[in-house]
C-alpha cells in the first residue's frame, strides 16, 4: 500500500483558488469595469492635484479668477445690470456653464493620448479613460462652482438658484453635451492629430457666439435663430432662467434640444470608439 502524504505536503488545500493578486478570478465582467474605472479614476485625480508644484492651487483658483475678476468688472465697475439681472451673477452663471462645457470636450479629447501606456492592460479601453475624465472634471466645476456661489453670498449677492432643479437639468445637459462632444473628438484626435489644435482655434469664436456676456434676446433676428441653433446658448439660456426667477430665456431654447444634442454626440462617439477600437488603442 502507497502511503497517504503527511497532511503538511498534501497537493489539495481547501483554501479557494486566488489569481496572483489575491481576487476572485471568476469576477464578474461588471466588477472588473468597476475597479478599472476607480483605478483611473485616483489616477486622474492624482495627476491633476500632483501634476506640477502648486497643481492643485490651480485646478481651483485658475477658472475661479477668470469668473471672479469679471464678475468684479460687471458688478464693480460698470454696476451694470443685464436682462434685469445683476452684471455679475449674470457673468457667473454663464462663465460656469461655459467652463463645464468646454474642460469637458478638451480635456476628454486628449484623454487617449495622455494614457496610451495603459492600454497595455486589457481591462482597460480608450473609451475608460474618456468617460474617467469628464466625470473628474464634472467633480471639479461642481467644486468652483460651490466655492463662487458661497462667495457671492458672502458679498451680499442673491447667488442661489431660484429653481435649483431646472437649473441642475441644464447644468447637466451643458455636461452632457461636452461628454459627448468630448468622445467624438477624442477619437478624431487620435485619428488626425491636427483636430486638438483646430478645435483650441474654434474654442474662442464659440466662447462669444454661445452668449456667455449676453442674453440671446440681445440679439436681433434673424441673427438670434442662428445663433440658437448652438446647443451650449441654448443650455446657457436655460441655466440662467432657472437660476433667475425674472430672466427670460428665448423662446426658441429648450432644454429637450440640449439633451437631444448631447445624446446625438454621445451615440456618435460611441460608434467611433465602437469602429475604431483597434486603431484607438494604438493610437
Amino acid at each position: 500500500m502507497t502511503p497517504h502524504p503527511p497532511p503538511h505536503l498534501s497537493t489539495q488545500s481547501d483554501a479557494p483558488t486566488t489569481n496572483v493578486a489575491g481576487s476572485d478570478p471568476e469576477r464578474s465582467a461588471l466588477a472588473v469595469t468597476w475597479a478599472s474605472a476607480r483605478a483611473l479614476f485616483f489616477r486622474e485625480v492624482l495627476t491633476r492635484v500632483t501634476g506640477s508644484r502648486g497643481a492643485w492651487v490651480w485646478l481651483l483658483l485658475e477658472p475661479m479668477a477668470h469668473v471672479a475678476f469679471l464678475m468684479t468688472v460687471f458688478g464693480f465697475v460698470f454696476h451694470r445690470t443685464i436682462a434685469g439681472i445683476d452684471g455679475a451673477l449674470f457673468v457667473m452663471t454663464g462663465l460656469l456653464g461655459f467652463f463645464l462645457f468646454r474642460n469637458t470636450a478638451t480635456r476628454a479629447m486628449g484623454a487617449i493620448s495622455a494614457n496610451q501606456a495603459l492600454f497595455t492592460y486589457r481591462q482597460i479601453r480608450p473609451i475608460d479613460t474618456v468617460l474617467v475624465r469628464s466625470a473628474v472634471e464634472l467633480i471639479v466645476s461642481l467644486t468652483c462652482a460651490m466655492v463662487l456661489v458661497l462667495g457671492a453670498l458672502l458679498l451680499g449677492y442673491e447667488a442661489l438658484p431660484s429653481d435649483a432643479l431646472y437649473a441642475g437639468s441644464a447644468w447637466a445637459g451643458l455636461w452632457l453635451l461636452g461628454l459627448g462632444l468630448g468622445l467624438v473628438l477624442s477619437a478624431l484626435e487620435a485619428l488626425v492629430p491636427e483636430v486638438g489644435k483646430l478645435v483650441a482655434l474654434m474654442m474662442t469664436p464659440l466662447y462669444f457666439a454661445s452668449g456667455v456676456m449676453l442674453p440671446a434676446n440681445a440679439i436681433p433676428q434673424p441673427w438670434r435663430d442662428v445663433f440658437l441653433a448652438n446647443p451650449v446658448m441654448q443650455g446657457l439660456e436655460c441655466l440662467r432662467a432657472g437660476w433667475f426667477a425674472g430672466y427670460h430665456e428665448a423662446s426658441a431654447a429648450a432644454l429637450s434640444d440640449v439633451f437631444t444634442c448631447g445624446l446625438l454626440a454621445l451615440a456618435l462617439g460611441l460608434a467611433l470608439h465602437l469602429r475604431f477600437a483597434d486603431r484607438l488603442g494604438q493610437a
